[in-house]
């Protein structure tokens, strides 16, 4: 066992502040380009069950399979919001790196291009397209946010918008 924990020496402090999974940036040490990778989710239909409880969306073409073929799905379709809740930022290391810097998350846009049923496994990403300082001490990060599925098919592609403070903050 160690002897010098930091408990057993008062020299050492513990400064939550400090304690950052990555090192913090700030707003001007993001690139154009440089991109946020979640880990990937496989998909359930336990998944879809907690999400129809949560939005209250009862369609029955997210957990009948009569239903969902009768449709034109060949099993229960997820929530396509479902989906694209996997493009928070809070599944990559994005809020990570900028958790010191952000102020808030503004503004989004989206498009489903893929069914996602359940079983499928879903990769997303978020790579900053638009960096652009505002003045006055803030920035707007804009991203474009992308969920491959495991055949390598896109099946969401969306854009976020984020407040951030620059170092010129008061």
């Amino acid at each position: 066992m160690d002897n010098n924990l930091n408990s057993e020496n008062p020299a050492v402090t513990f400064n939550p502040n400090d304690f950052l999974i990555v090192p913090a940036r700030s707003f001007e040490d993001l690139k154009t380009g440089e991109i946020f990778r979640d880990p990937s989710r496989t998909l359930t239909n336990a998944h879809s069950a907690a999400f129809q409880n949560v939005s209250c969306n009862n369609h029955p073409v997210h957990y009948d399979n009569v239903q969902a073929r009768k449709h034109g799905h060949k099993t229960p379709v997820v929530h396509s919001l479902q989906v694209q809740a996997f493009t928070a930022p809070g599944a990559s290391m994005f809020p990570q790196v900028i958790g010191e810097v952000f102020i808030a998350f503004t503004e989004l846009s989206c498009k489903f291009l893929k069914e996602v049923n359940a079983d499928d496994t879903l990769n997303s990403e978020l790579e900053i397209i638009s960096p652009t300082s505002q003045g006055g001490g803030k920035a707007v990060v804009e991203t474009a946010a992308r969920i491959h599925n495991q055949n390598g098919e896109l099946g969401l592609s969306d854009t976020h918008k984020y407040l951030l403070k620059t170092k010129h903050s008061s």
